[in-house]
This record gives structure tokens, C-alpha cells and sequence, in this order.
């Protein structure tokens, strides 16, 4: 669907994983910077969905609540066409959605969990920058493409494997796409957060190791002896 908006109107940004965290911060954060906020979670965070959007409503900019699964191709269209057909355009994908589970080593590693979380961490991003950069070559302006990478993706970390390999595919994925669409004029950048206190990265090991994040933490401290790690 083609925007009939001009370059200069109320640039309109789409967050994914919106409903709290990192998501909830980088939405509202776009309102009070003037930008229209569409968000999008799974279905069975509405509510907070909901209460977002009455945050950015506050800051004087139009709100969006599209519930749906970064994983479905369907539902990632929906996305973008409500909100061109709310707001006219779509000038900032930020793909946030995210899972870090399942936890463990090489050694116990259970497939069929790992794709799970491929699905959300990688396709997911796969699918956002897809239909969003469709979306931004129609309109002709150009626009900005943003995944959510992590220092896991830059390092590795005891009982993260699966957590560490899709942040890195982000990071790779992003590098490619920046080189594809920039004779679009969109810009393609991903953020690699370190540890960061939210609903995600909280663990009942916390508790007992006596912080928030310890068990992170104490993942990242472990002992490469020397083997994996290469410069």
C-alpha cells in the first residue's frame, strides 16, 4: 500500500516487542521526539499495548495498538498496512521484538527450542525490515530501519548460545541490508544493548545471587580458558 503523505508531514514510526522494556522506552521516547507510534506485541499483552499508547497520547501524537506475531508473514503485513492506513506513511521500523529463552549449554541444547527463538529473534527482524523497507521504497523518501542486536551478538556467553548466534544474525543481517537499500535513502543501523533490568532479562536465580541480572552476569564472567574467542 502507497502513502499519499508528502516528505514533510508527521513522520510515523512502528515499534515491535512494544508492550514493555526496551520497546516501551523506545516508543514513547519517538512520541515525545514528534513522531505518530504504531505498537505491536503479541495478542495477550494488549492491555499494555493499550497503556502505551495512552503514554504517547499524553505526549500530544497519535497511537496505534496492532497486536500480532513478528513470526507470521500475514500479521507482519497487517502491521504495516494499519498503519498506513491510520497514519499515511511509515518512515521508522524499529524491530525490537525479542526472546531470550531457552537457557544452556552446547551440551543440552534442545533444537527445537533454539528455532523457536530463531523464529522471533531472526525471522521476525527478517520480516520487519522486509515489508517496512517495501512500504518506504513505494512512499520514495526514504526512511530508517532498526533491529535490536545485543553485546551477545558481538561476544559470546555461557548458556546463551542461542540468545548470542541470532543478536550476531542481526548484526550480519543489518550490515547486508544497509548496503541494499541505500540507493532507497533508508538507513538501516541495529543497537546492541549490554544488560539491561527488564520483565526478559529477569531470572528467580537473581534472588539468590543477591542483584538483578546476576545470573547474567555470571554468565559473562565465566572462563573462556583461552579457547573460542578469536580476533
Amino acid at each position: 500500500m502507497a502513502s499519499t503523505s508528502t516528505p514533510n508531514a508527521t513522520r510515523v514510526a512502528i515499534v515491535t516487542g512494544a508492550a514493555q522494556g526496551i520497546g516501551r522506552a523506545i516508543a514513547i521516547r519517538l512520541a515525545s521526539d514528534g513522531l505518530n507510534v504504531a505498537i505491536n506485541d503479541i495478542p495477550s499483552k494488549q492491555l499494555q499495548l493499550e497503556e502505551v499508547v495512552q503514554e504517547i497520547q499524553k505526549l500530544g501524537k497519535g497511537g496505534l495498538v496492532l497486536p500480532g506475531d513478528v513470526t507470521k508473514e500475514e500479521d507482519v503485513k497487517d502491521i504495516i498496512e494499519k498503519t498506513v492506513e491510520r497514519f499515511g506513511r511509515v518512515d521508522v521500523m524499529v524491530a525490537n521484538a525479542g526472546v531470550l529463552e531457552p537457557f544452556g549449554t552446547i551440551l543440552d541444547a534442545e533444537i527445537s527450542e533454539w528455532e523457536s527463538l530463531f523464529d522471533v529473534n531472526i525471522r521476525g527482524v527478517v520480516l520487519c525490515y522486509k515489508y517496512a523497507a517495501q512500504q518506504m521504497v513505494k512512499q520514495g523518501f526514504g526512511g530508517r530501519l532498526i533491529a535490536a542486536s545485543s553485546i551477545c551478538g558481538l561476544n559470546g556467553y555461557a548458556g546463551l548460545g542461542a540468545y548470542c548466534i541470532s543478536k550476531a544474525s542481526v548484526r550480519s543481517l543489518t550490515q547486508t541490508v544497509s548496503l541494499e537499500l541505500s540507493p532507497y535513502n533508508i538507513t538501516v543501523n541495529a543497537y546492541a544493548p549490554g544488560l539491561i533490568q527488564t520483565d526478559m532479562t529477569s531470572h528467580p536465580d537473581d534472588e539468590q545471587l543477591g542483584s538483578p541480572t546476576a545470573w547474567l552476569r555470571n554468565g559473562q564472567t565465566i572462563s573462556m580458558n583461552g579457547g573460542g574467542v578469536f580476533n
